[in-house]
């Protein structure tokens, strides 16, 4: 796919914004985002751990805005995780937009496994059409895209009726308590539309490949479970019920579990599943014996409109009781993981509606293809917009997968997901 050289589809504007958007223009972008690193990172499936750090990407971040010139503000929950949020501010009652993204990344981990970067996770390496480095894909790479439309738009000295406000939220990795939470629930920050640069790319196995527009989000929670037994000495597991043996059962079980709740015909995505993620049992000290408890945590993906914390539990507590008449020796129970958040799936917006409507537009003219339209299997900030009732979607040239090592982004991706970002962004601005 390449974009369209068709002079007449463009404006003198349109073109000379869209000129200013250049594979070596990107590259700076990531370049430098990605090789400022996070002193730490977080989790979301270890709400236990300490978060992030986002302070030194955040001053990076609000320093390109400020040259742009960007009225900065950075709010702060908790010190050392700064948001970031730009205004460029339009007719006084106009609309607003907001275009966003995060400045967490997640942990690095083993520097020995980046082959692709000399053992160097935040060290942006090019191998032909590929950059890697922790926080290409997600999401340093797509901060990049924001960040090279706005240059570009702001470079023609333009005003606009509609307001555009460029949110770059910390903790979103942990869904957001001091980023997208912090600002919408307790500073009230609101907008008419929203657009989240996350990734949303993919290639088929043809080497075709494009941009989808998510305009609805699966839902997660986490829930831990645990089996009951009887302790008895190693020697005589006969005498005892093994926890571990019983929670073994129960995640082949649930592995099978059909949630009652499942996706809807338009843009459906997947059903909710069962991924495991931790198990424990037995004590230290006590090897010689069985245990008689034991414990998994596993991710629920794939929440559907209409499920709830209750209505998920109802179906493990099902496929517990199911085990329970099959197996007298069966126990055990589920709950919410403790200091876990429970992430409630978005309803579809429709893709007549802004901004869907205007970026598949932009995309239309730009490569020449329909875009897709989809529900994104993952968490993003875009959940949060929705939740508030804003119009928000997802488009990023970053591609679902998210590689624990070797993260990598398409550059011909990124530099054309950031033009019809761009075009998008122009677009919505100037209808007022």
């Amino acid at each position: 796919m390449t974009l369209h050289a068709d002079p007449s589809l463009l404006s003198e504007t349109e073109a000379r914004i869209l000129a200013h958007i250049t594979e070596e223009a990107w590259l700076g972008l990531a370049t430098e985002l990605i090789g400022i690193g996070q002193p730490a990172a977080e989790n979301p499936l270890d709400p236990d751990l300490p978060g992030a750090q986002e302070e030194a990407i955040a001053l990076h971040v609000a320093g390109q805005l400020e040259v742009l010139g960007f009225e900065v503000a950075r709010p702060t929950k908790t010190p050392g995780r700064p948001n970031v949020i730009g205004t460029w501010q339009g007719r006084k009652g106009g609309p607003v937009l907001i275009v966003n993204d995060h400045l967490d990344t997640y942990p690095a981990g083993d520097p020995a496994a980046w082959t692709s970067t000399d053992f160097q996770p935040f060290k942006a390496t090019r191998d032909g059409d590929r950059l890697y480095g922790r926080g290409t894909s997600d999401t340093r790479g797509n901060v990049a895209a924001i960040l090279l439309a706005l240059r570009a738009i702001r470079a023609e000295g333009l005003e606009f009726p509609t307001t555009l406000k460029a949110v770059f939220t910390s903790d979103e990795e942990r869904h957001g308590t001091d980023g997208a939470i912090y600002l919408l629930d307790e500073l009230g920050l609101t907008a008419d539309y929203e657009i989240t640069v996350e990734p949303t790319a993919w290639t088929g196995a043809d080497g075709t490949w494009g941009i989808d527009i998510g305009v609805a989000n699966a839902g997660n929670c986490l829930v831990e479970v645990t089996t009951k037994g009887v302790k008895t000495h190693l020697w005589r597991p006969d005498t005892g019920v093994n926890a571990i043996v019983k929670l073994a059962d129960l995640i082949r079980h649930l592995q099978t579990l059909q949630f009652a709740h499942q996706p809807p015909r338009l843009y459906g995505g997947t059903p909710p599943s069962v991924a495991v993620v931790r198990i424990r049992g037995g004590l230290p000290g006590e090897l010689q014996f069985t245990p008689d408890t034991a414990t998994a945590i596993l991710a629920i993906v794939g929440l559907v409109p209409g499920q709830t914390a209750e209505s998920v539990l109802a179906d493990i507590d099902s496929a517990i009781g199911e085990l329970k008449r099959a197996d007298n020796a069966f126990e055990a129970e589920a709950r919410l993981l403790p200091g876990s958040l429970f992430v409630a799936a978005t309803e579809e917006l429709s893709a007549e509606a802004e901004p869907a409507r205007t970026l598949a537009a932009a995309y239309r003219r730009l490569l020449g293809k329909e875009p897709r339209f989809y529900r994104k299997n993952a968490y993003n900030d875009t959940i949060r917009f929705a939740h508030k009732g804003i119009n928000a979607v997802t488009f990023g040239p970053g591609e679902d997968g998210w590689p624990p090592v070797n993260e990598y982004i398409h550059i011909s991706k990124a530099v054309a997901a950031t033009k019809v970002l761009a075009l998008a962004i122009l677009d919505i601005l100037r209808k007022g």
